[in-house]
């Protein structure tokens, strides 16, 4: 991987931001005390979370999609 290249031109090169937004979408809502998750469910709410997050929300409700069942 060029490092300096992409630093150079104000690229990230570090996994820094990725893990932070992991932190952020998933440890925040599945992580909390007393939380349980199979994964349909746990696959759902991300989804919703990330949709959000990216500024995406509208799309999904414009989009065909699976339905789960989740408990």
């Amino acid at each position: 991987m060029r490092y300096a290249y992409f630093r150079d031109h104000g690229m990230f090169v570090g996994s820094g931001t990725v893990e932070a937004g992991c932190k952020a979408i998933v440890g925040q809502r599945l992580k909390l005390s007393g939380m349980r998750w199979n994964i349909p469910g746990a696959t759902g709410i991300l989804t919703l979370r990330c949709q959000h997050a990216s500024g995406r929300w509208e799309q999904i409700w414009t989009q065909p999609h699976n339905q789960t069942t989740t408990a």
